[in-house]
């Protein structure tokens, strides 16, 4: 290949070391190949961290977000400050947008002055690093049901997770079973969602009675919420996993990433396009 502008050709090479990872990015990489602009070593040089990057404490899967939705979401839980340090410090050499779930506040403290562009949610735990516009990508709403005001932390993992989908979302807190009438006074919303996702501890019983009035999908999320023989979480998820409506599907205890994920992939849309 005969490149005339060496400088022309480095500079190109830049912009897409920097925005690489997505399927329009590496497709227009190859067209640029077809071309001639680029050689076939500067491809094999953009191309070769695409399966993964070895940070040391961690594999990041570089390629996953060709094959999902989201890319790589960082699960904080049992990570240290600095290990989630070294994980993100990489990812904010990759494009795209940055959650992490599960990330306390004595976590998230020392990791907000490390990365101040970052906004963390102290409810649903989730440290989100917003670097590109989320474009709309819901067919409808999906609605976010709590049986209690104690399932709130997964609600907003949930909604956290939905807004970096781009899907329109809506939250109604505390209308669990111990009082049936103030579930039934926003009929009018479960009626009009796409999507729902109900989010209980206890028995875990909301779920059920929701897909009883709805003709449209119900994700279920039992939650640790309860007293000792809840057996922080099981008990719910076995009332959920044998409820006697139809049209529920059921991810693990507190999972609001999982069931959002889930609800946000039942109700995808692609985000109309600019050209």
């Amino acid at each position: 290949m005969k490149f005339a502008d060496k400088n022309r050709l480095t500079v190109y090479a830049g912009n897409i070391k920097e925005n690489w990872m997505n399927e329009t990015n590496i497709r227009q990489l190859l067209e640029s190949y077809r071309r001639g602009d680029v050689d076939a070593d500067q491809v094999v040089k953009v191309l070769k961290e695409l399966p993964y990057r070895d940070v040391g404490v961690a594999h990041l899967d570089t390629h996953r977000q060709l094959r999902d939705k989201l890319g790589e979401v960082v699960f904080a839980e049992g990570k240290t400050v600095e290990q989630l340090r070294t994980i993100i410090g990489h990812m904010l050499e990759l494009p795209g947008n940055i959650l992490v779930t599960r990330l306390s506040a004595a976590k998230a403290e020392p990791l907000l002055q490390d990365f101040p562009q970052g906004e963390y949610d102290r409810e649903g735990q989730c440290l989100v690093i917003k670097r590109q516009p989320v474009e709309p990508s819901g067919r409808g709403t999906v609605l976010v049901i709590t049986a209690g005001t104690s399932d709130l932390r997964v609600a907003r993992e949930a909604a956290v997770t939905l807004e970096l989908m781009g899907q329109k979302h809506e939250l109604l807190v505390d209308v669990g079973v111990a009082g049936l009438h103030r579930l039934l006074a926003y009929r009018e919303k479960l009626d009009e969602a796409a999507v729902i996702i109900v989010i209980a501890g206890m028995e875990g019983a909301l779920p059920s009675v929701v897909a009883g009035l709805v003709d449209k999908p119900v994700v279920a999320v039992p939650t640790s919420v309860g007293y000792g023989a809840a057996f922080g979480g099981i008990s719910a998820l076995l009332g959920m996993l044998n409820s006697c409506a139809g049209g529920i599907g059921v991810v693990n205890i507190d999972n609001g990433y999982g069931a959002a994920y889930l609800a946000g992939l039942i109700n995808w849309r692609e985000p109309a396009s600019n050209g």
